[in-house]
């Protein structure tokens, strides 16, 4: 940390605190260094002891006006309230600048969603035989859900095969196959009602006659209730889904990185592209509120400009 000799002595004071006494890693203790030596740099004219909030925001509005992205802001404001945390009683300050001074939020990353034909792709499963082995026909089962009902991954590996409720055991998401419907407790515990498509159907169907190949001899209760089990018996991880899903996609030699939940925000994307009912792509999906919805807004958008900018005789300008 030679470089924290060029600070003022109380930066390099709090710094050596950090490493002595909390372990900071080098990698940390040079972030901050950096975001300190950033505000003395960009406060020139004032004292440690006598910044204010107004010049914490000032910085900030001048970092993120040379490209700061809000990671890296909300870095560097850390870094400001935690050492004047530390510094304030000792130099008899009576605030900490930096406390009531947020950073810009990120913005919000649109969810990777397939398209319609790569979805198809992937549980059509082109140039392969049908599922054949008892894990086939439950990663097939698996895959049809989460397309079809728009599942979590946690969602999907709670899922029973029916309703349980015993002394020891009682269902929190559960299928039944005669309405074609799933029961779902999701996030926050709100318990929703998801259609399972004819194809979620077929293949749930056809893993139930070969469920028990991979149920133990003495199961214990949720064994006996788990949709989803893996090949040591137990209910299944959402480890192994991931694991299973990137065979099949790496089989199938589809061009994607294609994660559990990309098979959500394909069922949320495809439709809404489809029904244009944003309540209801709500309901299926089980957002508290509907702005986390109006997110697969911007994406149905992005299909639609890219097909304007594709078809439109005047949609771009050409180069003259």
């Amino acid at each position: 940390m030679n470089a924290v000799n060029a600070l003022p002595e109380p930066v390099r004071q709090w710094l050596i605190h950090l490493e002595t006494n909390h372990r900071y890693s080098r990698h940390t203790l040079q972030a901050y260094e950096h975001d300190l030596a950033q505000l003395i740099t960009l406060n020139p004219d004032t004292r440690l002891e006598n910044l204010r909030e107004d010049h914490i925001r000032r910085t900030i509005a001048r970092l993120r006006s040379q490209g700061h992205q809000p990671r890296s802001l909300a870095r560097a404001l850390a870094a400001w309230r935690g050492f004047y945390q530390w510094w304030a009683p000792q130099a008899g300050l009576n605030e900490n600048p930096a406390k009531g001074v947020r950073a810009p939020k990120a913005a919000r990353q649109l969810p990777k969603a397939l398209s319609v034909e790569q979805t198809q792709a992937l549980l059509d499963r082109p140039g392969l035989p049908p599922p054949e082995s008892n894990i086939e026909h439950r990663d097939q089962a698996m895959f049809e859900i989460l397309y079809s009902s728009g599942l979590r991954l946690a969602e999907l590996v709670s899922l029973d095969w029916r309703y349980h409720r015993t002394d020891q055991y009682t269902s929190i998401s559960w299928i039944d196959l005669p309405s074609a419907q799933a029961t779902i407790t999701g996030k926050g515990g709100k318990t929703r009602q998801v259609p399972l498509g004819r194809h979620a159907v077929r293949a749930i169907q056809q893993w139930l006659e070969v469920r028990h190949t991979l149920q133990p001899n003495e199961p214990n209760a949720d064994t006996q209730a788990a949709l989803f089990l893996g090949e040591r018996g137990k209910r299944i991880s959402p480890r192994v889904v991931q694991l299973q899903l990137n065979k099949l996609v790496h089989r199938l030699g589809l061009p994607v990185n294609v994660h559990p939940h990309s098979l959500r925000h394909s069922f949320a994307s495809h439709m809404l592209q489809s029904a244009q009912d944003l309540r209801a792509v709500q309901e299926l999906l089980g957002h508290a509120n509907i702005s986390t919805t109006q997110i697969y807004t911007r994406l149905d958008f992005q299909h639609l400009a890219k097909a304007y900018d594709q078809a439109h005789p005047r949609a771009t300008r050409k180069n003259k």
